[in-house]
């Protein structure tokens, strides 16, 4: 279906052009490019451009940069003759040059900066107290790549698979229930039973190992953001291993508590942790898993008839001796517990967009 629609949108614009007749070097330049990207026939898109005259002169430079875009060989002996008969003409206006970038704003002064983190301190330690009672659907998508000679960044993801999931919250209590299976239904089935990677402690457990005095965080400024819409003070944290209070547990029966370090978003105008980023450092050689690195954002959502902060998704990459994970989570229909809540499990729904999970410097 897409294909005839991208036709369409090509050849309204090849019969825009060609009533037109007078078209500029930046036009010419887009119309074969949209050829190229589309497939359009070598033979047509030449017809199309022999109706056209050039306001601009076309020089050599443009025409090897247009058939590097693709352009066939009848294509370029159209684009060799407007180019004769536009010879005399004036060379393309230069495109405007953009503005100079704004200076970055300079970051908050040292005592601002302790009094910005001892308030996101006070909202991360009370944070699970002042949440509701309230379900929600909570989607885990996971995949494999069983290379693990790839270096970071080629990941070839594959296989994996789809997991639904209802999450009550109550009295400050998680409990989860797998529902689908690749959009299966299934029963009495815990996600500990599917195997593969699993994380949990997105509802106030990260926000209080970080923040509790007890871990000894160092923070440091590190640079504004924009998520969401909402402006960010961004701070790199750390933790040693000594304070640290984040475990990793290899089937069920090896585990470590590593040193951690990352960012963590504070809105300028609330002070609540928007998104938190966290990576493991000093892994033993010995131990299973070599490499992690986690990103949890929260997001304002309606619950009742109030607004509450909760987590939007995590995504979590593993590297182990075995294989590369990633899990990406996502928490969907937030509602209030009650005895007549229901959330439907038909069918997974599809994920979120990443406009909401763009960081704007």
């Amino acid at each position: 279906m897409l294909k005839p629609r991208h036709a369409c949108v090509l050849l309204c614009l090849a019969a825009t052009l060609a009533l037109a007749q007078s078209i500029t070097i930046r036009d010419l330049t887009q119309f074969i490019n949209s050829a190229v990207q589309l497939k359009q026939n070598d033979a047509e898109v030449a017809k199309t451009l022999h109706r056209m005259k050039l306001t601009e002169r076309l020089d050599d430079r443009t025409l090897e940069d247009l058939q590097h875009l693709g352009a066939g060989p009848k294509t370029m002996a159209a684009l060799r003759e407007m180019a004769d008969a536009a010879a005399k003409l004036a060379a393309p206006a230069p495109a405007p040059k953009a503005s100079p970038a704004a200076p970055p704003a300079p970051p908050p002064d040292t005592v601002q900066q302790g009094k910005i983190i001892e308030a996101a301190r006070q909202n991360a330690l009370n944070y699970s107290k002042q949440l509701p009672n309230y379900l929600c659907l909570e989607v885990v998508r996971r995949a494999y790549d069983w290379n693990t000679n790839h270096p970071e960044g080629s990941e070839q993801w594959s296989g994996g698979d789809t997991v639904a999931m209802r999450l009550s919250y109550f009295e400050q209590k998680e409990d989860y229930k797998v529902m689908l299976v690749n959009n299966r239904a299934v029963e009495n089935k815990s996600i500990d039973q599917l195997g593969g990677v699993v994380s949990q402690g997105e509802f106030g457990t990260m926000l209080r190992d970080i923040f509790t005095p007890e871990s000894e965080a160092r923070f440091e400024w590190d640079h504004w953001a924009t998520l969401r819409g909402r402006k960010m003070y961004a701070f790199s944290w750390d933790i040693d291993q000594p304070h640290s209070l984040f475990s990793i547990v290899w089937e069920k029966t090896d585990k470590i508590v590593p040193a951690t370090r990352g960012l963590v978003y504070i809105d300028a105008d609330t002070n609540m942790v928007m998104r938190i980023v966290q990576k493991p450092y000093d892994i033993p050689e010995t131990f299973p898993v070599r490499a992690s690195n986690e990103v949890l954002d929260y997001d304002f959502q309606k619950i009742g008839d109030s607004e509450f902060l909760v987590p939007l998704k995590v995504v979590m990459l593993s590297r182990t001796i075995k294989y590369l994970s990633k899990n990406e989570i996502e928490f969907r229909l937030y509602q209030k517990f009650g005895a007549d809540t229901v959330i439907k499990f038909d069918e997974t729904p599809p994920p979120l967009s990443d406009d909401k999970l763009k960081e704007k410097k």
